[in-house]
């Protein structure tokens, strides 16, 4: 085991082995504080302080702060800019984790791990998902109460799960909203629905990921930590998800 945590970049070996006799590793949810054990990264999930190690090497992790005017797809048949100029720098087969609408920058993740991106994708799941709006008109608190409440669009109601006005001046606002919907272009039809439409628009965070300062167009890959972070989510995702199901099938 202490191979596969070095392995993994968490660690030296020496250190990994340190990590061990502290009773700071578990493998499948059970502390292991012993030399010598043998796991499979097949199947077996390590974590190291409760933060899950990713021990399958071929798996990547690339966040991206997607300019504007690129659409979110691995090709586009419309012979638009897309996400291949960033894919194709990787050896790896890499895909993009849900999508951004082609006027809409930010955070989006790339990945070649299609379990993890089932989870963060989903929308029963329900990944929050953070944005800075510039927004036409001055957003006043009601504002900030309807989207709070809910406005209701073509395809159903919706409600922000947090709002946060930035500022408000000149006829334009800033307002940060978080919100855990994958629906499409769900930001921009709430603030048209509340009579502010969208000037420009940023995703800021997606689930524990942060966007920070990553400068438009550039990527990097994820830190132990992020990766930590996104796999811890995306195993109690799984884990609710079969709980559910349980007691679905003992009804």
């Amino acid at each position: 085991m202490q191979k596969v945590i070095a392995a993994a970049g968490v660690a030296s070996r020496r250190v990994a082995e340190n990590l061990i006799v502290e009773g700071r590793v578990t493998v499948n949810g059970e502390v292991v504080d012993a030399l010598g054990r043998r796991v499979d990264p097949a199947t077996d999930e390590i974590a190291v302080d409760g933060l899950p190690v990713q021990i399958d090497s071929s798996r990547r992790y690339v966040l991206l702060n997607k300019p504007t005017g690129m659409v979110s797809s691995l090709q586009d048949e419309r012979g638009r800019r897309d996400l291949s100029e960033y894919v194709d720098r990787y050896e790896e087969r890499l895909f993009n984790v849900g999508r951004l609408d082609a006027e809409t920058s930010g955070l989006l993740l790339l990945t070649n791990d299609g379990d993890l991106a089932h989870v963060l994708a989903h929308p029963s799941f329900g990944v929050a998902k953070t944005y800075i709006a510039k927004v036409h008109g001055n957003v006043n608190p009601a504002v900030v109460q309807r989207l709070l409440e809910g406005v209701d669009l073509e395809d159903g109601p919706i409600a922000a799960d947090k709002v946060r006005l930035i500022e408000s001046s000149r006829g334009e606002s800033l307002v940060e909203v978080t919100l855990h919907s994958g629906r499409n272009r769900i930001v921009r039809r709430m603030f048209e629905a509340v009579d502010h439409p969208v000037i420009e628009l940023v995703r800021r965070s997606f689930g524990p990921l942060q966007l920070g300062s990553l400068p438009i167009g550039k990527t990097r890959e994820l830190s132990k930590v992020e990766l930590g972070g996104l796999l811890r989510m995306a195993r109690e995702a799984k884990g609710t998800a079969q709980d559910d199901a349980d007691e679905e099938s003992t009804d």
